[in-house]
Order: structure tokens, then sequence, then C-alpha cells
């Protein structure tokens, strides 16, 4: 099945006649407004620019354009981007784009495409202009304008004669479409040969309509598969998710921070000059919501102050050397058998180690296996939906055991009947694994689920896996849940069976500018710096360097703040440097966002400071995921309008 999805690439064997006495060619080519939420760029440009240059065509250049039927962002782009010298246009899109572009240049366009889907119901064009998508589009042998829908009769070989003063006849309030057509060939020069060329035949056999119709509705409907929106980004996962599990070797001087959860953060109980053992407590939690924070070497305190924190400007933190020999605390010892461990001792357990989620968000997880309604599920995201990221699927594929065991002890903590992991399906080999061992457990079983991004979100994974919806300001417990991430019950696995509190995590160290990828336990404090030194550095001087994935991760301007505990990747990557456009009311945003929210608002909103709008647009649900900035035609930063807005409601604005 051809994926037409409003054009497709006209055939070999028709573009290389077109482009036989063409040179200086300009290609303008549109990012297809209906696909299946991928962000990735179309692939008909490179397969034209290819054909052209094996033909011996001199290119001026090419300009990939969202929306290329928005005439006013387009003109804008065109003005910018069209070199002098360019003889000949070539546009790669949906017949309302080679329309648009038709229309704004004096040079001559060709279409290089032809149009196929709803009929009439293309792209975002604000002007009357339609595409029939007829399949065969004939916009390059007329000059940008179309026979199909500007002529009533739908005539490809010419004007019937019964136009009157510009009128047809069948439609009296309708320009003839062919005398439009011969003025623009005669303004271009084209005319004669248009008059010269042989009789045009319609051919009805290149496209079945009703089979892409019915084709383009299955695509639509995929979006609610398992819960509505999403993307699915180029994953690039490829980098690392082959490469084992290493130990990082030690630094000399770690730092830790005080805050690395969700909640107030902890206070020092330690002074500059004492001497620290391994998992002993160095920071004690204030409030419910905070967590306990444990030294990750042994070693003198040198520093008790604030410093720079990947996320929050710079925070008190505890500095420890490292005297290299990894000394234990006497507090580090097995808590005993599971089975004979009441759920009170496992909840108290986990609030003494100090195990946060480690999937990002870092909320205490003593406060989250203790709901404050009964829940019949702990549901483990195993999906690491965020690109490049592949922390948590080595921990899947090394640490299996450990992973049981710990849903094993949440499930009698939280007193849930039943466990389920569920694991996107691109990671198959930690399916394999999974799936083997809890072959014979009758509580728990494995899911597999569809790859889309953001089904790691534990709105979305409910969702996706329980078929129950969260409500508006709601918790997972409200429908009987309780999410966790796969690295985070590793950590209670350690906890009962050594002792060991969260001192030390996966981390993935990859991205398209990092010259050695790879997945590393690393201690809790150590400079991000450092790991990035270790897998060689970065390829160029243009980088991006991120705490996190692409999607939610956060830049990082200053490489010497240390891993977290919720640090599972430092990415270094090519930066993104988009001018942002005007909103032009696209709906993108919209189709994507998982959480059914109306981004568009937001941006309107921030503009003015209208701080109930994005209460009576539910801004408190997003999740910053990051889907509605990436699909962004005008590449609006709508996330950051979003923690503005989110940030204003919290201080009572």
């Amino acid at each position: 099945m051809e994926d037409y999805t409003k054009f497709k690439l006209k055939r070999a064997e028709e573009l290389i006649p077109l482009l036989a006495d063409k040179q200086n060619i300009f290609i303008v080519a549109c990012n297809k407004c209906f696909k299946e939420f991928e962000t990735f760029d179309e692939p008909e440009c490179g397969e034209f620019e290819r054909l052209a240059k094996e033909q011996g065509k001199t290119l001026t250049g090419c300009a990939k354009v969202d929306f290329l039927c928005n005439k006013t962002t387009t003109a804008k782009r065109l003005q910018s981007v069209l070199p002098a010298e360019t003889e000949n246009v070539f546009v790669i899109s949906c017949g309302l784009g080679i329309q648009t572009v038709a229309d704004l240049v004096e040079k001559p366009v060709f279409a290089a495409s032809d149009s196929i889907a709803y009929r009439g119901k293309h792209g975002m064009a604000l002007t009357k202009t339609r595409c029939d998508a007829c399949g065969q589009c004939y916009l390059n042998l007329t000059g940008g304008i179309c026979p199909i829908v500007d002529c009533s009769k739908s005539l490809v070989n010419g004007q019937c004669g019964g136009a009157k003063n510009g009128k047809c006849e069948v439609n009296k309030n309708m320009d003839c479409g062919w005398q439009k057509i011969y003025e623009r060939l005669e303004k271009q020069g084209l005319l004669s040969d248009f008059l010269n060329q042989p009789v045009q035949v319609r051919d009805y056999s290149k496209v079945n309509f009703k089979l892409i119709n019915e084709y383009v509705k299955s695509v639509r409907e995929k979006r609610f598969d398992g819960y509505y929106g999403g993307i699915h980004p180029s994953e690039h996962k490829e980098y690392s998710e082959h490469l084992s599990l290493k130990n990082f070797p030690e630094v000399k001087t770690v730092v830790i921070p005080m805050s690395q959860h969700a909640g107030a953060p902890a206070e020092p109980i330690v002074a500059v000059g004492d001497i620290v053992k391994v998992g002993q407590r160095i920071g004690e939690a204030k409030g419910f919501i905070s967590a306990n924070i444990h030294s990750s070497v042994s070693g003198k305190v040198i520093a008790v102050e604030p410093r720079p924190h990947a996320t929050n400007g710079s925070v008190m933190s505890v500095v420890i050397e490292s005297d290299g020999k990894n000394t234990p605390h006497e507090s580090v010892k097995p808590a005993g058998d599971l089975d004979s461990m009441t759920s009170e001792q496992i909840i108290d357990l986990v609030r003494e180690k100090g195990i946060v989620g480690m999937g990002g968000a870092g909320f205490p997880t003593s406060v989250k296996i203790k709901p404050p309604k009964p829940v019949d599920t702990v549901l483990l995201n195993g999906c690491e939906c965020e690109p490049m990221l592949t922390a948590d699927h080595r921990v899947m594929v090394e640490y299996a055991d450990d992973i049981i065991y710990g849903l094993k002890a949440l499930l009698k903590a939280s007193g849930a009947e039943k466990g389920i992991i569920a694991i996107e399906d691109n990671k198959p080999d930690a399916v394999e694994i999974m799936q083997a061992k809890t072959a014979n457990i009758d509580n728990i079983e494995v899911v597999v689920a569809k790859t889309k991004y953001p089904q790691g979100a534990e709105k979305m994974l409910i969702k996706r896996v329980l078929g129950r919806s969260v409500p508006s300001g709601g918790l997972p417990a409200d429908v009987g849940a309780i999410v966790s991430n796969v690295s985070t019950v590793k950590a209670v696995s350690d906890a009962i069976k050594t002792g060991m509190p969260l001192i030390e995590r996966v981390v993935t160290v990859t991205g398209e500018r990092i010259k050695n990828p790879g997945n590393y336990v690393v201690k809790i404090g150590t400079p991000v710096k450092a790991l990035v030194d270790y897998c060689g550095g970065v390829t160029s001087d243009d980088v991006t360097i991120k705490m996190g994935g692409p999607m939610m991760g956060f830049e990082l301007k200053d490489l010497g703040v240390p891993v977290m505990k919720g640090t599972n990747g430092i990415i270094a990557i090519e930066p993104v440097a988009a001018e942002p456009s005007p909103c032009i009311k696209c709906g993108r945003c919209a189709d994507v966002c998982p959480m059914e929210l109306k981004p568009l608002y937001f941006t309107k909103y921030a503009g003015t400071e209208n701080w109930q709008g994005f209460k009576d647009q539910n801004v408190m649900d997003c999740i910053e995921c990051g889907c509605c900035q990436t699909i962004c035609s005008s590449k609006i930063p709508i996330v950051s309008m979003i923690k503005i807005g989110k940030k204003a409601i919290r201080e009572g604005k």
C-alpha cells in the first residue's frame, strides 16, 4: 500500500523529461500536514535532489516549509531564501502549495509531485485556492493554475470557447480558468510550448481514490490508538541500546545537592571536616514530600554550600572529597526477607533510603506507595519513550530479577493485587527477558505497547494499559493504580537485599554529537563534564548538551553540575535554531496533545499575561511533554510559555 498522505513525488520517467531543458533549479518542499504525527522531514525533497543531480542539473537551493499553502508565511520564507540566479522553481507538495508558490514567484513553477487525499480539504490555505487531489497534477503544464478546480468543466487541453468577458459560460461568477492559464503562461514565456504539445488525456488509472480515502481514514484513527495524540519522533536509540552497562570511573570530588526530588529540599546534617561513608545519610528529609540524601562515596566533607544545579540555579549541596576506599556505612545491611517484612516496614525502608522516582520527576516513592485510596494495580513503566535514552532498557535487560523483586515489594507495600510491566515494542530483547522471568508468576504480567511518545507519562500509560482515564487534577490512585519506573523498583530491591540507599543510577551518554556513546552506572554527585569527557567529548563546537532526553530534558550551560537521582541521560545534540513566527492556527498542537488540551491558546494568553485564560484551558493538566512545541509549524516555544503560565498561577496571579 503506497503512503500518499497528501502528495507523492512523480515517477522518474515523468520527471526526467520535465527536467530536460531546465537549469538553475530551486526546490520548494512541504512537510506534509497530514501524516502519522512523525516529526522528521519528508523524504521526497532528497529524492528529487538526487534525481536532478543525476541529470546534471544545477541547483540554486532548497527550502522546506511547514504548511506551504499558507501564503503569508510562505511569502516571507521565499523572500529570504530564493536566490536571484534561479531560473526554474520545482515544488513538492499537494496542489495547494504548488498554486501558492506559483502566485508568489515570477519564475516558471513546476509540479514535481501528484496530489491525492480528501477532496478539497488539504492543508491550511487561507485563500479560496483548492485542490481536488486528482492524482495527476497538471500544474507543471499550466503555470501553476489548476485546470481541474479553476475550470468549471475541468478541461485539461485548453479553453472551450464559451467564455465571455473573461467569465465562464457555465458559472458567470467564475473567471475563465483557461484564460488565466494562458495569461500566466504568456507572462512566463511558456505559452508556445504549451500550444505545441500533444493533447493531454487524463489517466484515471493512476490512483484508486476509494482505496486511498479508506487508508487516510484508518491513519487518522491511529491517533486514538491507546490514547489521544502523541508523536513519533526520530528515536536514535541505536547509538547506545546495544551497549552493556559499565561502572563509571569514580571522580575525586562529588557534589551532592540537597534538592534532587519533588517537594522540600533535604537539610544537611554533616559539617565541613566530617568523615563520611558510602550510604551514610548526609541530608534529612524536611516535610512529608521530601527525601533523604546519602553519600555516594567515603571521604571528607570539604564544603556545605550552594552549588550550581541543573534546574534550580544553585542549591545547598554537600561537597565530599573521596578517599577512594568506598567504605560502607554501618547502616548498609540487608533488611531481611521480603516475605517476612510488613508493608509499613517496606515503606519506612524506602523512605529511609531516599528512593524517589527515577524517570525524571523525582517524586518520593514512600509517598507514592502509600496512597490515600485503595489501589489494585502497580504499573511499571519500562517504556522509556524519550528518544535517545536507553538507561531503563539496559536495566531491564541486565537486572530483570531485581526489577521483579522490587515490583513484588511495591505490591506488598501498597496492597495492590496485580503488577504489570509495560514495555514498548522497540525493546524486543527486554520484552523477551521479562516475559520469560514472569511466565510462572500469577499476579505479574508483561504488556507490550506500540511505541509512541509520550507513552511513559503515567496518565498515558494508565490509559493505554488499563483503559482508565485519570480525571483532570487527579492522581493515578484515583483510578486504582500506582505507576513506578523500572529503575526505581531496582533501587527498592537494592535497599531490601543489600541495605544500600539510592546513591547511584544508570545514565545514558549519547547523541549525534557525542563521540563514544555509552550506558554507565554513575555515582550521584559526579560532574556532567566528567561523563562527557570520558565519552570522548563532543564532535563539534556547535552543540547543545541536555540533562535528560531531547523532548523534556534541560539544556545545560554549566557542565559542572552533578548527576542526580533523576538524571537518566546526558545528550549532546545538534542545536535547534528556529526564529518563531506568528501562530497560523493550524491545530497541529491540539492534534498531538496527549492531555487533549489546546496549546495554541497558551501562546496567545502568554503574550497578554491572561493567567485566567491559562486556568480556563486547564494548563495545570499539561505534562510538558513537548509534543506541541516539536510539531509547531511556527516554531513557537510553547512549553516555555506554559511554564510561565503555571508559575504565575502557583504564585496566585
